[in-house]
Order: structure tokens, then C-alpha cells, then sequence
């Protein structure tokens, strides 16, 4: 399921798209699209140009600016990747995959919006009322939050940790791995309570969180490499990449929750 790396990922995609013009817009599933249909969402985005995008999260905001003799407020594309979305920036002469839900042309060549399963999808905002509506219930970015602010939010309610890292109305863009991550590397036992967090264990859950997300988000992804709880999800025999003891695996919140025992006693 993407997360904020991913996410921050796309984004770089999208730019690849920033300051040229819509030449067409394909909609190959209209079960993506979210409040408009296909050809209204078509007529919308045709001729603008896309200008720089940003993420909040896990969505992805890319604003459009009118063509020269257009006279209705320039829109903005909303999207949220669900479990399996992606952007892929693709030749113009590249086999269209069986995923390729919408197609954005542009001169130079396409940004295509893919996802397997279409939980979730793409939306216009024609005001900023809209797109302020859109991300309401959404807490500050897991990345740009301080530490003040990171502390208040996770403990102004007594309830299990993970579940409160993963609550997007608290802090948005993480996710599963994510948490997982921040949690083995703070060396705190997922299963805690936030009633139960010292001000030395938010200061070290802000401080690997901020530095996890920092060489994730320049990957794209949460990496899955030897030293990252991450790499070792999947194996036969998980063993924890700091003191090799074996991992467990649990349920928390209905998540698949993965940690080493040792590194964090709970």
C-alpha cells in the first residue's frame, strides 16, 4: 500500500509533467474518477497546464493553470494511490498496461495513472474550498511536523501507539511499514500505550521517524534493504537486522504487525 515515500515518489513523477500543456486526457476507467464523470473531467483538464505539484500525506496535489484564453477558475487533481495506484511517466508510443485507468498527453509524453484495484482514485477541485474540504480530516504531514506538535498529537488521547501513528486524522502518510519501521528503530514495543510514552520516548520516536522518512522518501519507497526492518519482513527465518533474534508477528488495529522482541521489550 503506498505511503508517504511513495507518494513523495509520484510526486516526482508528476513534476516531470510541471509547466507543459494537456494535449488530451484518456479515460480508460471511469471508476476512478470521484465526483465527475469522464467527460466533464476531460473537457476540465484539456489545454491547461500543470504546474508543480505537492504532497500532504498520502495525496498527491497537482494544480493546473488555465490556457491563455480561458476563463473559468483552473482546477486542481487530487489523488490518492489506495492500495495499488501508481503514477508512471511513460513514451507515447509505450504499450498501454492493462492497469492504465487515465492518461494525461502532453507533447513531450504521457503520465499515466494506474491501479489494479480502484479502491480509491482521482478528484477535481475546481475552488480551494474543495480541496481544502478534501484533506479536512487530515492531521499535519508526518514530515514536516515538530517535535512540540508530534508529541501533543500523539498523546491527547490514551490508545495503542500504532494504531495512533497510523490514525491519518493525527499525523498523515504513514502507513504500515512505515510505523513498523519508526517503532523498531525508537526501540518501543508496539503494543505500548501512548498514556504510557515519557517525553524521552517522543523525542526518540520524532527524531527516527524524521530521519527514517528522510532516506525513504529520496528512495521513493520504504526501503527493504538489509539494515531496514523492512527487508526482512518476507523471509522464512525473519531475524531482527540489529541484534538478530527472531521477529514476531502480530495483529494490532487488524495490521500485520512485525518487531523484534529484544530491541523492543513490552
Amino acid at each position: 500500500m503506498p505511503e508517504l515515500p511513495d507518494v513523495a515518489g509520484f510526486r516526482r513523477v508528476a513534476e516531470q509533467a510541471t509547466g507543459k500543456q494537456v494535449r488530451e486526457v484518456r479515460v480508460h476507467d471511469a471508476q476512478v474518477l470521484r465526483g465527475i464523470g469522464a467527460d466533464a473531467f476531460q473537457r476540465a483538464l484539456r489545454r491547461r497546464f500543470f504546474a508543480e505539484p505537492r504532497r500532504h500525506g498520502k495525496w498527491l496535489l497537482v494544480p493546473t493553470a488555465p490556457a491563455a484564453n480561458a476563463s473559468a477558475a483552473p482546477p486542481t487533481l487530487l489523488v490518492h494511490f489506495g492500495m495499488t495506484g501508481n503514477l508512471q511517466w511513460c513514451a507515447h508510443d509505450e504499450e498501454l498496461h492493462a492497469h492504465d485507468r487515465v492518461v494525461f498527453d502532453f507533447a513531450a509524453g504521457e503520465l499515466r495513472y494506474r491501479d489494479m484495484r480502484k479502491l480509491t482514485g482521482i478528484h477535481l477541485a475546481r475552488e480551494q474550498d474543495e480541496v481544502d474540504g478534501l484533506l479536512a480530516d487530515l492531521g499535519p504531514d508526518a514530515q514536516r511536523i515538530d517535535a512540540a506538535e508530534f508529541g501533543s498529537r500523539l498523546t491527547r488521547t490514551r490508545r495503542g501507539l500504532k494504531p495512533a501513528l497510523m490514525d491519518q486524522s493525527v499525523l498523515a502518510g504513514l502507513g504500515n511499514l512505515c510505523a513498523d519501521e519508526i517503532l523498531w528503530r525508537a526501540r518501543i514495543n508496539p503494543n505500548r500505550s501512548t498514556a504510557e510514552l515519557s517525553d524521552g520516548d517522543l523525542g526518540r520516536l520524532h527524531r527516527e521517524m524524521r530521519e527514517m522518512l528522510r532516506v525513504a522518501v529520496r528512495a521513493g519507497r520504504v526501503p527493504d534493504g538489509a539494515s531496514w526492518l523492512t527487508g526482512h519482513r518476507d523471509e522464512p527465518d525473519r531475524r531482527c537486522p540489529r541484534c538478530s533474534s527472531a521477529l514476531r508477528r502480530l495483529r494490532i488495529g487488524g495490521r500485520s504487525t512485525l518487531f523484534c522482541p529484544v530491541c523492543q521489550p513490552g
